[in-house]
C-alpha cells in the first residue's frame, strides 16, 4: 500500500502551464483517501471549462496507477467556486445569476472596434464545446444583436415574472432591442441605469456555464450597476491596434481594476486583411506584434483579421475562422482558470524616500528613482502614440514629486497616482524591469 506522500510526489511532475508549478502545490488534489490498494482523490480545477482536464485527468491516473501496490484509482473531478462567492464581503449576486457559473464582460469602451461581433463570436465558441452559453447586450442606445443575429422583434415569453431569453443558435440572447425594435431609446443617465439592471436581473438564464456581457461603450453608471450586480469573474477588452483605441483601453483597465474586477486580456480586432487580387496580407494600423501585451502587461487573447461576413450571424456557419475563434475561447477558459487561483506571484514595490524600489520573485531588484518613473510614464499623454516622441518634459517634473497611492493591475503591471496629478500611466511588469536593469546598465 503507498502512503500519501508517495501518492502526491507521484503528481509533482504534472504541470499546470497557466500557473507554472505543478498540481500538487497548487492544491488541486482534495480528499485524498487509500484504502489498500485503492487509492481516491478529488482533483480541483480552477474552472470546469478548463482546457486541460483531460490531461490533467489522465496523468494523475497513469501517474498513481504506476505505484507498486495501487490496483485502483478512483478519481472525482471538481473546480473552485466562482469568484463572486469566494471570500468574507463577496458581492451578492441577483437570484437569477446564481446559476451560472462563470461572467465575464466583454468591453472597448470605444464604439466602432467589433465588440458585440467579438463578444457573439466568443459565446458562439463557448457553445460548440458543448457549454451553456448565455449572452446579454447590454447597449440601452445601440443594442447590436438584432442586427447581429437578423432577429427583429422576435416573440418574447415570460415565466415565473422572468423574462426568458432567445434562443440562437444553441446560446440564450437577450438584448433590449429585442423589444424595443428599431424605435430610439430616448431615455436619461438614471433611466438607463435602471434598464440596464432590470434586464440583467429579471432575465431567466437558468443554469450556465458562461454568461458573457455585451458592455457598452464607456465607464460610467451602466457599467457600474453591471459590475455591482453580476460581480464579474473577468473582463476582456477589445481594441483596435491604432492610438485612438489604446487610449481607452488603459481607461479601460483602470476602470475594472478599479472595481475589484480582473482584466483577462485584449483581442486585437480588424488587425489585418488579405487582398482578394494578390493574397498578400496587409495590417491597415501596422505590424506592432506584441505591442499591447509591451505596453499594458496584458495577454493578446486573438488577433483578428478583416473577414466578410463576420458581423451576418444568421447563419451558425458565420463567416468567422472557427479554429481562431476556437482559440480565443479557450485562451479566455484558461486565463480565468488564472484570476481564479489569484495565487500568481507578482513583485513587491517599496516606497522609499525618493525613489521606489522593486523586488521580483526570482530575486531581481531594481530601484527607480520617483523622477526618473515618472518621465518614464508610456502613457498617451507623455508619448505620442504614432511617433513615439515623448511629450513630457523632464524639467517639468518637480524634484520632489512623489506618488500618493499605487494600484496593483492584477498580477500584470502597476499604476501610480502621482503629486503632480498624473493618474493614466500604466506600468507593466516586463516595462519597470527594463527600466531598472537599464539604470543598472545590464541592457
Amino acid at each position: 500500500m503507498p502512503s500519501e506522500q508517495e501518492v502526491l510526489d507521484s503528481m509533482r511532475q504534472i504541470i499546470d502551464p497557466d500557473l507554472g508549478r505543478d498540481i500538487v502545490s497548487c492544491g488541486f488534489i482534495k480528499d485524498l483517501k487509500i484504502d489498500g490498494g485503492d487509492v481516491g482523490f478529488t482533483l480541483e480545477l480552477t474552472t470546469p471549462a478548463c482546457p486541460m482536464k483531460s490531461h490533467f485527468l489522465e496523468s494523475c491516473k497513469k501517474a498513481v496507477g504506476g505505484l507498486p501496490g495501487v490496483d485502483n484509482v478512483n478519481i472525482k473531478m471538481s473546480a473552485q467556486p466562482p469568484r463572486r462567492y469566494q471570500g468574507q464581503g463577496a458581492p451578492q449576486v441577483t437570484e437569477n445569476l446564481k446559476g451560472i457559473e462563470t461572467v465575464i464582460a466583454v468591453s472597448s469602451c470605444k464604439g466602432g472596434v467589433g465588440k458585440s461581433t467579438v463578444a457573439a463570436h466568443l459565446a458562439m465558441a463557448m457553445g460548440r464545446e458543448g457549454l451553456a452559453v448565455g449572452l446579454l447586450d447590454t447597449d440601452i442606445y445601440g443594442p447590436s444583436f438584432p442586427t447581429l443575429f437578423n432577429i427583429h422583434r422576435p416573440q418574447m415569453f415570460g415565466h415565473n415574472k422572468k423574462i426568458v431569453p432567445v434562443e440562437v443558435h444553441g446560446l440564450r440572447v437577450m438584448s433590449l432591442g429585442f423589444v424595443l425594435g428599431e424605435a430610439p431609446a430616448v431615455m436619461r443617465g438614471p433611466m438607463v441605469s435602471n434598464y440596464t439592471a432590470q434586464i440583467l436581473a429579471q432575465t431567466d438564464w437558468g443554469s450556465l456555464d458562461y454568461l458573457v456581457i455585451d458592455m457598452p461603450p464607456g465607464t460610467g453608471d451602466v457599467q457600474l450597476t453591471i459590475v455591482q450586480q453580476a460581480a464579474l469573474d473577468g473582463a476582456v477588452i477589445v481594441s483596435t491596434p491604432q492610438a485612438l483605441s489604446l487610449v481607452d483601453v488603459a481607461k479601460g483597465i483602470l476602470m475594472f481594476e478599479k472595481v475589484n474586477v480582473p482584466v483577462l486580456g485584449v483581442v486585437e480586432n480588424m488587425c489585418s486583411f488579405t487582398c482578394d487580387g494578390c493574397g498578400k496580407v496587409h495590417y491597415p494600423f501596422g505590424r506592432n506584434e506584441g505591442m499591447l501585451q509591451d505596453r499594458f502587461g496584458l495577454q493578446t487573447l486573438a488577433e483578428l483579421p478583416i473577414v466578410s461576413g463576420l458581423s451576418d450571424l444568421s447563419s451558425p456557419d458565420a463567416g468567422a475562422d472557427l479554429e481562431v475563434m476556437a482559440r480565443l475561447a479557450e485562451n479566455v477558459h484558461r486565463a480565468v482558470g488564472v484570476s481564479r487561483t489569484g495565487k500568481q506571484q507578482m513583485p513587491d514595490v517599496v516606497e522609499l524616500e525618493a525613489a521606489v524600489k522593486v523586488v521580483w520573485p526570482d530575486g531581481f531588484e531594481g530601484v527607480l528613482p520617483n523622477k526618473e518613473l515618472r518621465a518614464a510614464c508610456p502613457c498617451a499623454v507623455c508619448v505620442d502614440e504614432y511617433s513615439g516622441e515623448e511629450l513630457l518634459d523632464p524639467a517639468s517634473i518637480p524634484d520632489d514629486i512623489r506618488f500618493s497611492k499605487i494600484n496593483y493591475l492584477g498580477n500584470y503591471a502597476v499604476s501610480f497616482e502621482w503629486s503632480d496629478g498624473h493618474t493614466t500611466g500604466i506600468y507593466s511588469w516586463d516595462y519597470l524591469r527594463d527600466l531598472a536593469q537599464k539604470a543598472q546598465g545590464k541592457v
